[in-house]
Formats: structure tokens, C-alpha cells, sequence
């Protein structure tokens, strides 16, 4: 009997990635590449316990498929530069542009699906909407070079006349969930909250510094883990079931659709620890200020339209999962 073909997920060692690779564990899929930086000691934990084929470091994934030429069914591309404080744009140009494309005309040439990461970062302050229509991507203006270096790999992509057989690009709205504990300040404001709460037994939250929003008003669409990899899963599965046409191929947002504020995802936490909310507002770093979302939330037709049915967790549902089975747990 052949062997089962390989599936590549990279940032495999990151957050999301981490937790594709439980997702496709769970599926009983064992037959995977696994690609990052595994040289990161505080990631250990993310890919240590998982069942995979092999580790492969970012540095080197070109030149393994170009020597070993082997089956891929399909490529799940979730590494990159994710820090939204790093203002260098070359950092993330090398990563999130210059990689990405390997990856895509990798896939291009060998007839690979890819599933990628984009971000709601792309949709800068929101004065276009959140709508992942492709005909409104020149209209966007990221704030910061984290989402300007997704949109360029975006708009990139678009303008390709060859592509992969099947292809998404997903724009991840707030995502939390279990292993972001290595992100630091990047992790989640639940993870945040969840260390200040047993610390001091209070949450700091930013003051708002817009007119129209209250502090701990500011509105985010936050989507659980557990979601987004289902939702990756499904997309997996059509792609290689031949159900995904070349017409689905494109840009797709990914968060529940429904804005909710900082106070409420707070407010969830202490429920989670079964403690009363206790909030004190902070004034906003100053390096934020400027590059600041206070509100996004995804428009989520595109994706519902393209046959996905699954609901999603609501914001009290996800993060009593999170904070109860995992934060308490550590």
C-alpha cells in the first residue's frame, strides 16, 4: 500500500499552527511536515506532544522538497511574523512576503491546495468595512506593517495568473485560545487577564483615546481557536474531495461576525475563575495610539455562501472553554 501523502503546516510550533496539527491529530492524521522554528524553547510545548512524520526547519523546507520530492496533498501556510509592534517592515517582508510566495509558487508548481493565513490587520481602522470582497482590496490602508505585509502578499495573490489548484486565504479577526502562551504581550487579552486576575486580582485595560468609544468599549471580533481550525478542516476536506471549485478561490474573513467589546471578554474571564469583575483602565501605550483598531468585525457571507454551516462559539462559550479546561489547568 502507498504511503498517505504528506500534509505541510507550517508555524506549526506558533499558536494557530499548534493547534491545526491537535485538529488534524484528532482526525487521525499522523502523516505530516511540520515546519517553523523549533529552535524557540518556549514553544517546546506547542509541537512536543503532537504525532507528526517529521520536523522541518523553516530555513530549510525549500531545499527538503526539492530532494525528496514528495506526495502533498495539501499545504496549510500559518508561519509568520506576527508581531503587530514591530515597526521594521523588512522583518516582515522577509516572512509574511518574500516566504509566502515560495510557498505559493511551490504549490502552483506542484499542483499543492494551499490554505493561507491573512489577517483582519489588512482592514487598517476599518473605514472601508470588513467586507472580504476582492473588488475592495485596493481601498485598504493597514496601520501597521504587520498588516501591510498581509496585504501585499494578499493583493499579490490576486494578481497571479498561476495558482495553486484550490487556495484560501484567510483573514483572522482576534483569535484566542490555548497555546498563545508563548506570544507574550501579542497573546490574548484572556491570557493577559487571566495572569493579571491571579496576580493582583484585578484586569488592567486600555482607556479609550477615540471620541464615540467608552473605556473597555472598544470592539473586537474575537473568534476561538477551536473555530478557525474547524474551519480550516472543512476547507481541507473539500479541497480534496474535489468540492471546492475555482471560483471559491480567493480571500475569505474568519471570525464569528459579531463585534463584542473589551469589558465583556473580561467580564467572561472572571466568570471563567468564578470571581466578580474588577477592571481598571490604563492609558494606551503611545507607540499603539495611532495604529489602534476600535472596532472590527468580520463580515462573514463570503465564507457561509461558500457552503460552511458550523456555528460558531459565542464570546462566553469560548472563553469559559479556554479558561477552564486550560488557563486554570496550567
Amino acid at each position: 500500500m502507498a504511503a498517505a501523502p504528506y500534509i505541510i503546516v507550517t508555524g506549526a510550533a506558533g499558536f494557530i499552527g499548534s493547534r491545526m496539527v491537535q485538529f488534524l491529530n484528532e482526525q487521525g492524521l499522523t502523516n505530516l511536515l511540520l515546519v517553523d522554528d523549533f529552535g524557540v524553547e518556549t514553544k517546546r510545548s506547542n509541537w512536543e506532544t503532537k504525532q507528526y512524520d517529521r520536523l522541518i526547519e523553516r530555513h530549510h523546507l525549500f531545499d527538503w522538497l526539492d530532494q525528496h520530492q514528495p506526495n502533498i496533498s495539501i499545504c496549510i501556510h500559518l508561519g509568520a511574523r506576527t508581531d503587530t509592534t514591530e515597526f521594521d517592515y523588512a522583518i516582515h517582508e522577509e516572512l509574511n512576503v518574500q516566504y509566502s510566495k515560495q510557498i505559493w509558487q511551490y504549490c502552483t508548481s506542484a499542483q499543492v491546495p494551499l490554505i493561507y493565513a491573512s489577517s483582519a490587520a489588512t482592514y487598517g481602522a476599518g473605514e472601508q468595512g470588513y467586507n472580504d470582497d476582492h473588488a475592495e482590496l485596493s481601498a485598504l490602508k493597514p496601520l501597521n506593517p504587520y498588516g501591510l505585509s498581509k496585504h501585499v502578499f494578499d493583493q499579490w495573490a490576486l494578481e497571479q495568473n498561476s495558482a495553486p489548484p484550490c487556495w484560501a486565504g484567510l483573514k483572522f479577526f482576534n483569535v484566542y485560545g490555548p497555546d498563545e502562551y508563548h506570544k507574550g504581550r501579542m497573546a490574548s487579552v484572556i491570557w493577559h487577564a487571566f495572569n493579571q486576575i491571579k496576580t493582583n486580582g484585578y484586569m488592567k485595560l486600555f482607556k479609550s483615546h477615540k471620541a464615540g468609544f467608552k473605556d473597555g468599549e472598544q470592539l473586537r471580533d474575537f473568534v476561538y481557536v477551536k473555530d478557525v481550525v474547524k474551519v480550516m478542516g472543512w476547507m481541507q476536506t473539500q479541497m480534496l474531495d474535489g468540492l471546492w471549485t475555482k471560483g471559491m478561490n480567493g480571500l475569505y474573513n474568519l471570525g464569528t461576525g459579531k463585534a463584542r467589546t473589551f469589558a465583556d471578554l473580561v467580564k467572561a474571564t472572571f466568570a471563567g475563575l468564578d470571581l466578580a469583575p474588577a477592571i481598571e483602565f490604563i492609558d494606551m501605550p503611545m507607540d499603539l495610539r495611532d495604529t489602534y483598531q476600535y472596532y472590527t468585525e468580520a463580515n462573514m457571507e463570503k465564507l457561509r455562501k461558500a457552503g460552511y454551516t458550523a456555528p460558531f462559539y459565542s464570546l462566553e462559550e469560548g472563553v469559559t472553554d479556554y479558561v477552564r479546561n486550560y488557563l486554570r489547568k496550567l
